[in-house]
Protein backbone atom coordinates (compact mmCIF):
# COMPACT_ATOMS: atom_id res chain seq x y z
CA UNK A 1 0.00 0.00 0.00
CA UNK A 2 1.02 3.72 -1.24
CA UNK A 3 1.87 6.54 1.37
CA UNK A 4 0.12 9.14 -0.08
CA UNK A 5 -3.07 9.53 -2.85
CA UNK A 6 -0.03 11.33 -5.06
CA UNK A 7 1.37 7.89 -5.77
CA UNK A 8 -1.97 6.69 -6.65
CA UNK A 9 -2.53 9.48 -9.04
CA UNK A 10 0.41 8.73 -10.63
CA UNK A 11 0.61 5.22 -11.30
CA UNK A 12 -3.40 5.30 -12.35
CA UNK A 13 -2.01 8.03 -15.09
CA UNK A 14 0.29 5.91 -16.54
CA UNK A 15 -2.02 3.07 -16.53
CA UNK A 16 -4.10 5.39 -18.37
CA UNK A 17 -1.90 6.97 -20.90
CA UNK A 18 -1.38 2.98 -21.76
CA UNK A 19 -4.34 1.81 -22.45
CA UNK A 20 -5.20 4.96 -24.24
CA UNK A 21 -1.85 4.71 -26.54
CA UNK A 22 -3.45 0.98 -27.12
CA UNK A 23 -6.58 1.51 -28.22
CA UNK A 24 -5.64 4.64 -30.20
CA UNK A 25 -2.92 2.67 -31.92
CA UNK A 26 -5.20 -0.33 -32.83
CA UNK A 27 -8.30 1.51 -33.42
CA UNK A 28 -9.96 -1.06 -30.48
CA UNK A 29 -12.95 0.46 -29.68
CA UNK A 30 -15.84 2.47 -31.82
CA UNK A 31 -19.12 3.93 -31.10
CA UNK A 32 -21.79 1.16 -30.48
CA UNK A 33 -19.80 -1.26 -29.44
CA UNK A 34 -20.57 -3.76 -26.39
CA UNK A 35 -17.90 -5.09 -24.88
CA UNK A 36 -17.67 -8.32 -22.98
CA UNK A 37 -14.88 -7.51 -20.19
CA UNK A 38 -13.23 -10.92 -18.86
CA UNK A 39 -12.89 -11.00 -14.90
CA UNK A 40 -10.64 -13.41 -13.67
CA UNK A 41 -10.35 -12.33 -10.30
CA UNK A 42 -6.93 -11.65 -10.50
CA UNK A 43 -5.42 -8.02 -10.65
CA UNK A 44 -4.85 -7.88 -14.04
CA UNK A 45 -8.35 -8.35 -14.78
CA UNK A 46 -9.74 -5.93 -12.38
CA UNK A 47 -7.14 -3.11 -13.52
CA UNK A 48 -8.30 -3.60 -17.22
CA UNK A 49 -12.09 -3.47 -16.13
CA UNK A 50 -11.57 0.12 -14.03
CA UNK A 51 -9.21 1.88 -16.91
CA UNK A 52 -12.24 0.53 -19.30
CA UNK A 53 -15.05 1.94 -17.13
CA UNK A 54 -12.74 5.30 -16.79
CA UNK A 55 -12.71 5.40 -20.89
CA UNK A 56 -16.47 4.47 -20.88
CA UNK A 57 -17.01 7.76 -18.86
CA UNK A 58 -14.51 10.30 -20.58
CA UNK A 59 -14.65 8.75 -24.28
CA UNK A 60 -16.01 11.02 -26.99
CA UNK A 61 -18.05 7.94 -28.37
CA UNK A 62 -20.76 5.67 -26.53
CA UNK A 63 -19.51 1.82 -25.85
CA UNK A 64 -21.08 -0.47 -23.04
CA UNK A 65 -19.32 -2.88 -20.68
CA UNK A 66 -20.51 -6.58 -19.52
CA UNK A 67 -18.17 -7.70 -16.89
CA UNK A 68 -18.10 -11.42 -16.99
CA UNK A 69 -16.49 -13.96 -14.71
CA UNK A 70 -16.17 -18.29 -15.96
CA UNK A 71 -16.72 -20.06 -12.29
CA UNK A 72 -15.10 -23.00 -13.47
CA UNK A 73 -15.85 -24.91 -10.58
CA UNK A 74 -12.44 -24.79 -8.79
CA UNK A 75 -12.54 -26.44 -5.28
CA UNK A 76 -12.74 -23.89 -2.58
CA UNK A 77 -13.92 -21.08 -5.59
CA UNK A 78 -15.00 -17.99 -3.51
CA UNK A 79 -18.64 -17.29 -5.62
CA UNK A 80 -19.93 -14.81 -3.67
CA UNK A 81 -16.36 -12.17 -4.06
CA UNK A 82 -17.12 -11.02 -7.45
CA UNK A 83 -20.62 -10.56 -7.73
CA UNK A 84 -20.27 -8.51 -4.82
CA UNK A 85 -17.75 -6.49 -5.76
CA UNK A 86 -19.36 -5.44 -9.39
CA UNK A 87 -22.71 -4.94 -7.65
CA UNK A 88 -20.90 -2.55 -5.22
CA UNK A 89 -18.90 -0.84 -8.18
CA UNK A 90 -22.60 -0.64 -10.31
CA UNK A 91 -21.34 -2.63 -13.02
CA UNK A 92 -23.37 -5.08 -15.37
CA UNK A 93 -22.50 -8.16 -14.67
CA UNK A 94 -22.64 -12.24 -15.74
CA UNK A 95 -21.45 -14.77 -13.77
CA UNK A 96 -21.23 -18.25 -15.63
CA UNK A 97 -20.95 -21.70 -14.19
CA UNK A 98 -19.09 -24.37 -16.33
CA UNK A 99 -17.42 -27.36 -14.77
CA UNK A 100 -13.79 -26.78 -16.73
CA UNK A 101 -12.04 -27.86 -13.83
CA UNK A 102 -13.20 -31.62 -13.63
CA UNK A 103 -12.72 -31.60 -17.74
CA UNK A 104 -9.18 -30.66 -17.11
CA UNK A 105 -8.34 -32.65 -14.42
CA UNK A 106 -9.61 -35.75 -16.30
CA UNK A 107 -8.13 -34.95 -19.89
CA UNK A 108 -3.94 -34.04 -18.53
CA UNK A 109 -1.82 -37.02 -17.83
CA UNK A 110 -0.17 -37.32 -14.75
CA UNK A 111 3.01 -34.69 -14.72
CA UNK A 112 1.62 -32.24 -17.41
CA UNK A 113 0.74 -29.00 -16.78
CA UNK A 114 -2.55 -27.98 -17.28
CA UNK A 115 -2.28 -24.22 -19.14
CA UNK A 116 -3.26 -25.46 -22.48
CA UNK A 117 -6.40 -27.20 -22.15
CA UNK A 118 -7.73 -24.84 -19.61
CA UNK A 119 -7.06 -21.94 -21.67
CA UNK A 120 -8.96 -23.48 -24.43
CA UNK A 121 -11.91 -24.69 -22.78
CA UNK A 122 -11.89 -20.87 -21.05
CA UNK A 123 -11.74 -19.43 -24.15
CA UNK A 124 -14.74 -21.15 -26.37
CA UNK A 125 -16.93 -20.84 -23.01
CA UNK A 126 -16.25 -17.05 -22.98
CA UNK A 127 -16.51 -16.80 -27.02
CA UNK A 128 -20.09 -18.43 -26.50
CA UNK A 129 -20.97 -15.92 -23.69
CA UNK A 130 -20.12 -13.51 -25.32
CA UNK A 131 -22.17 -14.33 -28.47
CA UNK A 132 -25.30 -14.41 -26.48
CA UNK A 133 -25.08 -11.57 -24.59
CA UNK A 134 -24.43 -9.58 -27.51
CA UNK A 135 -21.08 -8.64 -27.39
CA UNK A 136 -18.94 -8.07 -30.44
CA UNK A 137 -15.97 -7.40 -29.09
CA UNK A 138 -14.31 -9.22 -25.77
CA UNK A 139 -11.42 -8.20 -23.27
CA UNK A 140 -8.54 -9.81 -22.16
CA UNK A 141 -6.08 -8.83 -19.26
CA UNK A 142 -2.63 -9.18 -20.88
CA UNK A 143 -0.42 -6.65 -19.75
CA UNK A 144 3.17 -6.02 -22.00
CA UNK A 145 4.89 -8.89 -19.70
CA UNK A 146 2.35 -11.20 -21.01
CA UNK A 147 3.27 -10.70 -24.36
CA UNK A 148 6.82 -11.01 -24.09
CA UNK A 149 6.81 -13.49 -22.53
CA UNK A 150 4.23 -15.80 -24.74
CA UNK A 151 6.92 -14.44 -27.51
CA UNK A 152 9.74 -15.91 -25.61
CA UNK A 153 7.74 -18.99 -25.14
CA UNK A 154 7.24 -19.07 -28.77
CA UNK A 155 10.57 -18.21 -30.01
CA UNK A 156 12.30 -20.85 -27.55
CA UNK A 157 9.76 -23.56 -27.04
CA UNK A 158 7.98 -23.76 -30.18
CA UNK A 159 10.36 -22.73 -33.01
CA UNK A 160 7.75 -20.00 -34.01
CA UNK A 161 7.76 -15.57 -34.05
CA UNK A 162 4.41 -15.37 -32.84
CA UNK A 163 2.78 -13.70 -29.52
CA UNK A 164 -0.08 -11.91 -27.86
CA UNK A 165 -1.85 -9.35 -30.52
CA UNK A 166 -3.72 -6.44 -28.60
CA UNK A 167 -6.41 -6.98 -31.06
CA UNK A 168 -7.51 -10.11 -33.08
CA UNK A 169 -10.56 -11.61 -34.78
CA UNK A 170 -11.58 -15.39 -33.23
CA UNK A 171 -11.51 -18.06 -35.67
CA UNK A 172 -15.30 -17.81 -36.49
CA UNK A 173 -14.49 -13.88 -37.51
CA UNK A 174 -17.52 -12.89 -35.61
CA UNK A 175 -15.97 -11.69 -32.60
CA UNK A 176 -12.84 -9.32 -31.84
CA UNK A 177 -10.37 -9.79 -29.04
CA UNK A 178 -8.87 -6.71 -27.41
CA UNK A 179 -6.04 -6.57 -25.20
CA UNK A 180 -6.17 -2.51 -23.58
CA UNK A 181 -3.57 -3.67 -21.82
CA UNK A 182 -1.09 -4.63 -23.88
CA UNK A 183 1.01 -1.76 -23.55
CA UNK A 184 1.28 -1.49 -19.74
CA UNK A 185 3.59 -2.93 -17.16
CA UNK A 186 2.99 -5.56 -15.12
CA UNK A 187 4.60 -3.38 -11.95
CA UNK A 188 2.49 -0.42 -12.26
CA UNK A 189 -0.39 -3.04 -12.69
CA UNK A 190 0.53 -4.46 -8.57
CA UNK A 191 1.00 -1.14 -7.95
CA UNK A 192 -2.66 -0.38 -8.83
CA UNK A 193 -4.11 -2.95 -7.25
CA UNK A 194 -2.50 -3.04 -3.95
CA UNK A 195 -3.28 0.28 -3.28
CA UNK A 196 -7.04 -0.28 -4.46
CA UNK A 197 -6.71 -3.45 -2.72
CA UNK A 198 -9.30 -5.85 -5.22
CA UNK A 199 -10.51 -8.66 -3.80
CA UNK A 200 -7.54 -10.91 -5.47
CA UNK A 201 -9.02 -14.59 -5.55
CA UNK A 202 -5.94 -16.81 -6.98
CA UNK A 203 -6.02 -19.39 -9.69
CA UNK A 204 -5.20 -23.08 -7.53
CA UNK A 205 -5.19 -24.86 -11.12
CA UNK A 206 -2.42 -22.75 -12.35
CA UNK A 207 -1.28 -21.78 -9.07
CA UNK A 208 -0.71 -25.16 -8.06
CA UNK A 209 1.92 -26.02 -10.59
CA UNK A 210 5.40 -26.01 -10.06
CA UNK A 211 8.65 -25.23 -12.49
CA UNK A 212 6.30 -23.96 -16.06
CA UNK A 213 8.67 -22.57 -18.55
CA UNK A 214 6.43 -19.54 -18.38
CA UNK A 215 7.97 -18.76 -15.24
CA UNK A 216 11.75 -19.58 -16.37
CA UNK A 217 10.89 -17.15 -19.47
CA UNK A 218 9.32 -14.44 -16.88
CA UNK A 219 12.45 -14.57 -14.70
CA UNK A 220 14.74 -14.06 -17.46
CA UNK A 221 12.73 -11.28 -18.82
CA UNK A 222 13.08 -9.73 -15.24
CA UNK A 223 16.75 -10.18 -14.72
CA UNK A 224 17.54 -8.67 -17.98
CA UNK A 225 15.37 -5.56 -17.24
CA UNK A 226 16.94 -5.01 -14.04
CA UNK A 227 20.74 -5.36 -15.63
CA UNK A 228 19.53 -3.34 -19.06
CA UNK A 229 16.91 -1.01 -17.28
CA UNK A 230 13.88 -0.37 -20.43
CA UNK A 231 15.06 -3.27 -22.25
CA UNK A 232 11.90 -4.41 -21.83
CA UNK A 233 10.13 -1.46 -23.85
CA UNK A 234 12.79 -1.80 -26.72
CA UNK A 235 11.64 -5.61 -27.05
CA UNK A 236 7.64 -4.09 -27.30
CA UNK A 237 9.09 -2.04 -29.99
CA UNK A 238 10.74 -4.46 -31.90
CA UNK A 239 7.50 -6.17 -32.21
CA UNK A 240 5.75 -3.30 -33.78
CA UNK A 241 8.99 -2.90 -36.12
CA UNK A 242 9.31 -5.97 -38.67
CA UNK A 243 11.56 -6.83 -41.39
CA UNK A 244 10.19 -9.29 -43.33
CA UNK A 245 12.53 -9.63 -45.83
CA UNK A 246 15.46 -9.75 -43.02
CA UNK A 247 14.12 -13.04 -41.49
CA UNK A 248 13.47 -16.28 -43.39
CA UNK A 249 9.71 -17.02 -43.94
CA UNK A 250 9.10 -17.58 -47.44
CA UNK A 251 5.52 -17.23 -47.12
CA UNK A 252 6.26 -13.20 -46.25
CA UNK A 253 8.71 -12.74 -48.92
CA UNK A 254 9.92 -14.34 -51.82
CA UNK A 255 13.12 -14.88 -51.83
CA UNK A 256 13.23 -15.90 -55.61
CA UNK A 257 12.09 -12.04 -57.26
CA UNK A 258 13.31 -10.98 -53.72
CA UNK A 259 9.80 -9.02 -53.44
CA UNK A 260 7.51 -8.78 -50.30
CA UNK A 261 4.44 -10.74 -50.00
CA UNK A 262 2.96 -8.37 -47.76
CA UNK A 263 1.68 -5.14 -48.32
CA UNK A 264 4.36 -3.45 -46.14
CA UNK A 265 7.60 -4.81 -45.74
CA UNK A 266 8.22 -2.65 -42.68
CA UNK A 267 6.76 -2.43 -39.57
CA UNK A 268 3.59 -4.81 -40.26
Amino acid sequence: MFATMEDLKQVTKKLQRSVAEAIQQYSMIADGDKIMVCLSGGKDSYAMLDMLLYFKKVAPISFDIIAVNLDQKQPGFPVEVLPTYLTKLGVDYKIIEKNTYKIVMEKTPEGKTTCSLCSRLRRGTLYEAAKDLGCNKLALGHHRNDILETFFLNFFFSGKLETMPPKFKNDAGDLVVLRPLAFCKESDIETYADFMDFPIIPCNLCGSQENLQRNNVKQMITDWETEFPNRNAIMMNALQNVFPSHLLDKKLYDFDTLESKVTEDVCL
